[in-house]
């Protein structure tokens, strides 16, 4: 399943029935998951550890070096999980010192131009559109989408359920649940359409919504309205991981934009 004109280390560890197009390059240290398809032109660099049943298109690097000075050549990987799909010319960069890794969890997809750089970790389900931009250090959560062109800086997160519109520079956190907007970035509202695809509740959705609209419309200031929000709302999961997310922010969440929101 090896095409002769691709070169795969001999110590590289390679499951049955991967398919290895010409042209790839595959270093030591490298490790894929069995039914894994990677296209033409493609290189994969020490410290990749790539799941079972990816497809990864021509002309993307994975595990480079970071792009970051403080990078002394220490052992670090990138981790990809099961069935993510990383598309044509995607620059995925290992990580550093500080987290000794970058990950993009299982059943991604990162489409053309994207680019990840060290130490970020990304959850499960998460959808990067083209040329999306994560600088180093940044925490995505699970089933987060990213549309075209966006670019996050470092050590910002993304909450799970969470979703960017294009073009956005993200400075700040995004929490989760939400759609993020306007420049500068803003709340425009609970990302509803999401959430009713990946199984939530209409009241569900509502007991969200109301969250923020504590969080972000009611002209609290940050303290005062969590202190609302866990004082007078039902405790639930999501209640909880909102909660948590924002005390737990270091860059600061996003404003609140006060026009109208669903």
């Amino acid at each position: 399943m090896i095409q002769p004109l691709a070169y795969v280390h001999p110590d590289a560890k390679i499951a049955k029935n991967v398919v290895i197009e010409p042209f790839t390059t595959i270093s030591n240290n490298v490790e894929i998951g069995e039914g894994t398809w990677i296209g033409s032109n493609v290189t994969i660099m020490d410290g990749a550890r790539i799941g079972k049943n990816c497809k990864i298109f021509p002309g993307a690097v994975i595990s480079a070096i970071p792009q970051d000075l403080k990078y002394k050549g220490e052992e670090t990987t990138t981790q990809i999980g099961d069935n993510t799909t990383i598309r044509e010319c995607v620059t995925i960069n290992k990580g550093t010192v500080d987290r000794m890794k970058t990950v993009v969890g299982n059943n991604c997809l990162i489409m053309a131009y994207s680019h990840v750089a060290h130490d970020c970790i990304v959850g499960n389900g998460c959808i990067f559109s083209n040329g999306t931009t994560l600088a180093g250090h940044v925490t995505v959560g699970d089933f987060a989408v990213m549309a075209g062109m966006t670019a996050v800086y470092q050590f910002c997160s993304i909450g799970s359920y969470a979703f960017v519109t294009g073009g956005s520079l993200v400075g700040k956190d995004v929490p989760p649940y939400v759609k993020a907007a306007r420049t500068p970035l803003s709340y425009v509202g609970v990302n509803s359409i999401g959430l009713h695809r990946r199984g939530f509740s209409t009241e569900k959705i509502r007991e969200i919504q109301d969250i923020y609209r504590v969080l972000f419309q009611k002209k609290l200031n940050t303290t005062h309205a969590l202190e609302y929000i866990e004082a007078e709302m039902e405790a639930t999961i999501e209640r909880d991981e909102i909660l948590q997310f924002v005390r737990k922010s270091q860059h600061g969440i996003m404003k609140g934009y006060y026009g109208e929101t669903v």
